[in-house]
Parts: structure tokens; C-alpha cells; sequence
């Protein structure tokens, strides 16, 4: 089932569009407020957009003087909070989809038994929802969604509530059970885009930044959100023959991508925080990229200090954190080798 979509929400500031191929898993990200959720609402037909259109294997569910009810769009939404009836038994909460277009009670609860057995939830059929953990709630939640046979499966950070414990058991789970299956996820967690993604939208202020290849994004971002979310240092700014130069005429040399940039086309340098070096005076030497910049945050990491000053950072050791006296307002100066700088077009 394939998505062609246009959500446009005007009071919010949102103007996206996308597709989605036929079996095809899609993740939203961007930051909190872009407009990633809305988006998903306008697909599962909760919220009316003010224009824009939403096809769905050639079928028009929104546009201009159409409009399909949640119910009759055969899509399912699974949210952070699970939102199992209270009143009713892990099996049939699973078999209310089929019984809601009018499967017979024992083929819904026959569809119910397997979906739960899907998810690894078979025991849990006799249990109302206050006896479920929140992993395995939402392992019945899943079942729920699949068992309704949706067209389109949309899933809104499905593992942001749960216990760092049992996420990756739900993470894995969800890779078996999403192939082949057409769906649009959000998330902020860059594993659940690794993962389960084949292709990723980077949503900024209400527009596409970038979408593409979940691999290639995450590993050539060109927006500074990707980037981040990828873990990422991201320098924007034009082209030049051996790097980019930024707004404010400071040059970083680096490798050039393939194809090169044209000179004076907008383009990103990329590099990882673990390949910067800070210092309180800049080095000279062999060719490196000295970037002045004033610390905004510590974080700590293992054995290392992810150094934050704005949209860059640097992983050091705790010794230079402590030499160097950093702290949020202090002036140091990045450093990174032009071998560790990639160059791409943007």
C-alpha cells in the first residue's frame, strides 16, 4: 500500500510532503514542535488539514472536498500510551479491531490468539490491562493495531514511555513484525531509525530539511537536525575547492563528496565530536580547522565529556575537561583535522 502525501496545517505552520512505497517503513524525526506528529494525525484522519491531499494505495482519504473517516481509512495508530480498554482482557482488546468490521466473535478471537502469539504475548491473554507491565502492554497494544489488518500502520514514538530495559526487546520485535508492511513512525531515538527505518523525512519548522535512505542521511546529514540526531558535527555554508566556507568567512578545509560541490553551491561540513580536540589557544601544524567557540553544556559519557558549545561538540577526556578549566561559558577553540572533514553538497 503505497502513501503520496501532502499535510498542509496552516496555525502551526506546517507545509510537508512525502511518499511512502508499498511495504515500505518511513520514520519522521525532527525536533519537538516540527510538526512530526501532525503529520501523522493528518494521515490517521484525526485532524482535518487546511490543504494539501493523503492517497493511499490510489484511494483519496483527504483533499479538496474529500474526506474519509478514521474508522473507514483502515489505518492504525499506535501512540506512547498504549490506551488497552481497562474493562477488557488482553485478548479481547486484540480481537475488538476484527470485531469492529464485523468478524464474528471466535474468528476475532482466533485472529487475537495469533497476533498475541506474534508479539510474544500468548500468556498474557486472560490479563486485563492493570495487571500488564508497560512493556508487555504495549506488546498488546501492537497485536491490537496488527490484528485490525490496517492498510497503513502509524506509530508515534511507540517506545518513549517504556523502560530502557525493555525497549530493545520491543525494538527487535517490531523489526520482525513492521517488514513488508507499510509504515510511518516518529521518533527521536536514532536507534529506532537505524532499525526499523528504510527511509527517513527530517522535518524543520513545518518543511522537509532532507529525506532519503535512512543509512545515507545518517551517515551524510545536510540538516542541522540530522546531524545531531546522528551524532554528528554539521558546519553549513558554500562551497569552495577544498571545503566550506561559513556566513561569517571562516573556512573549513576537508574532503570533497562525490560528486563535489560546486564552488559557491550551498554545502555542510560533517565530522564526528570524537574527532575534535579542544584547546585554549589554536595549534598550528599540519592542516586542521580551528573553530572558536564559547561551551554551552556537559555531558557525561563513560569515560569521555561530550563538550556542547551551540550546534558542535567535542568528546574529551575528563583530564582535559578538568586542565582546561571547561564549563558552560567558557571560550575554547575546536579543532579537527581536515582528513576527519567530510564535504557534501546540501
Amino acid at each position: 500500500m503505497s502513501v503520496q502525501a501532502r499535510v498542509v496545517v496552516e496555525d502551526r505552520g506546517i507545509d510537508v510532503s512525502f511518499d511512502v512505497a508499498d511495504g515500505e517503513t518511513v520514520a519522521l524525526l525532527g525536533p519537538n514542535g516540527a510538526g512530526k506528529s501532525t503529520t501523522l494525525a493528518v494521515l490517521g484522519g484525526l485532524l482535518r488539514p487546511d490543504a494539501g491531499q493523503v492517497v493511499l494505495d490510489g484511494q483519496e482519504l483527504t483533499g479538496p472536498g474529500r474526506w474519509v473517516a478514521p474508522h473507514a481509512r483502515r489505518t492504525a495508530l499506535l501512540a506512547q500510551d498504549p490506551l488497552l480498554f481497562p474493562h477488557l482482557s488482553a485478548l479481547e482488546n486484540v480481537a475488538f479491531g476484527p470485531r469492529s468490521t464485523g468478524t464474528g466473535r471466535r474468528t476475532a478471537r482466533a485472529a487475537a490468539r495469533h497476533w498475541l502469539a506474534e508479539v510474544d504475548a500468548a500468556e498474557l491473554a486472560g490479563r486485563r490491562p492493570a495487571r500488564l507491565s508497560g512493556g508487555q502492554a504495549q506488546r498488546v497494544a501492537i497485536a491490537r493495531a496488527l490484528a485490525a489488518e490496517p492498510r497503513l500502520l502509524l506509530l508515534d514514538e511507540p517506545m518513549a514511555a517504556l523502560d530502557v530495559a525493555v525497549a530493545p526487546a520491543l525494538r527487535t520485535l517490531l523489526r520482525r513484525v513492521l517488514t513488508g508492511r507499510t509504515t510511518v513512525i516518529v521518533t527521536h531515538h536514532v536507534l529506532d531509525a537505524l532499525l526499523l527505518a528504510d527511509r527517513v523525512v527530517v522535518i524543520e519548522g513545518g518543511r522537509v530539511a532532507e529525506q532519503g535512505p535512512t543509512a545515507e542521511v545518517l551517515s551524510r546529514p545536510r540538516s542541522a537536525f540530522a546531524a545531531r540526531f546522528a551524532g554528528l558535527d554539521l558546519v553549513a555554508g558554500t562551497a569552495t575547492p577544498d571545503g566550506v566556507r561559513r556566513p561569517d568567512g571562516l573556512l573549513l578545509h576537508g574532503t570533497l563528496g562525490d560528486p563535489a560541490p560546486r564552488p559557491g553551491a550551498d554545502a555542510v561540513a560533517v565530522f564526528r565530536p570524537s574527532a575534535v580536540a579542544a584547546h585554549k589557544e589554536p595549534p598550528g601544524g599540519s592542516p586542521r580547522n580551528a573553530l572558536p567557540v564559547t561551551v554551552t553544556e556537559l555531558e557525561p559519557l563513560g569515560d569521555l565529556v561530550r563538550v556542547r558549545a551551540g550546534e558542535l561538540s567535542a568528546d574529551v577526556t575528563v583530564a582535559s575537561v578538568a586542565e582546561l578549566g571547561l564549563a558552560p561559558g567558557v571560550a575554547v577553540t575546536f579543532v579537527v583535522k581536515a582528513t576527519e572533514v567530510d564535504v557534501y553538497a546540501r
